[in-house]
């Protein structure tokens, strides 16, 4: 009997309303939190490799404008890389069309685009990456004050009894723990998550602005070759 009285399920079951309610906010949050872990892992993977893809096909020697009609034909949502070539070379495309545009004002143009594109790309690698963050940090927290309410009640419990014992006070001690454990339990994977997943983007968010300066440099040799002719 004493056994299945310490049992987890016992324990909650037992345990005060507001301690309930505080395992339920953690128990909640620790699920969002796996869901974002998996929906932004698949984000950062698709990223990765569709940015590989384009970078391949970018140097392969194709032509630049085959190459943007191609990817505005058939555009890839999750290539970050292509969203800013196109940005870039339609607005070069646009400036070049213009009569007595001098190449400094086409090439701050063409960076002004691509900037807008990479902040673009920027927020949905870091999209949903604050709540694994508030999830990683405050966790603890709240499964801390579950316990310290738990523990309180438990005390508060042996002003009624004649003798406290070890077994009297372990049960409340006990379920009072469990919100502690708990909310370890939403936070560790959570901020494992947002550290992964920060140094992911940066990595590709690093690769994007690479990406952008070498681009420009292209663009840059090409506007001035053609303004020599």
């Amino acid at each position: 009997m004493q056994a299945d009285q310490m049992s987890m399920w016992h324990l909650i079951g037992g345990a005060s309303v507001l301690v309930q309610l505080v395992m339920l906010v953690l128990v909640l949050a620790s699920i969002a939190s796996w869901v974002l872990i998996f929906q932004r892992s698949s984000v950062t993977r698709a990223a990765k490799a569709s940015l590989d893809e384009f970078e391949d096909r970018f140097w392969s020697g194709i032509d630049l404008s085959k190459l943007y009609r191609q990817v505005t034909g058939t555009p890839n949502p999750d290539s970050g890389l292509e969203q800013i070539f196109r940005a870039g070379f339609k607005e070069f495309s646009r400036m070049r069309q213009q009569q007595g545009v001098e190449p400094e004002a086409v090439m701050d143009a063409v960076q002004r685009a691509m900037r807008v594109a990479i902040s673009r790309e920027e927020e949905k690698l870091e999209q949903h990456l604050p709540f694994l963050a508030t999830v990683g940090s405050t966790s603890p927290y709240v499964g801390l004050f579950g316990t310290v309410w738990g523990i309180m009640n438990s005390f508060r419990g042996l002003a009624t009894v004649q003798q406290a014992t070890l077994a009297t006070v372990a049960p409340g001690i006990a379920e009072a723990l469990i919100a502690t454990a708990i909310g370890l339990f939403a936070a560790i994977p959570a901020v494992v998550a947002y550290n992964r997943f920060s140094a992911r983007s940066e990595m590709l968010i690093s690769r994007y602005y690479t990406f952008a300066d070498e681009f420009s440099s292209i663009l840059h040799r090409r506007v001035h070759i053609s303004e020599g002719e």
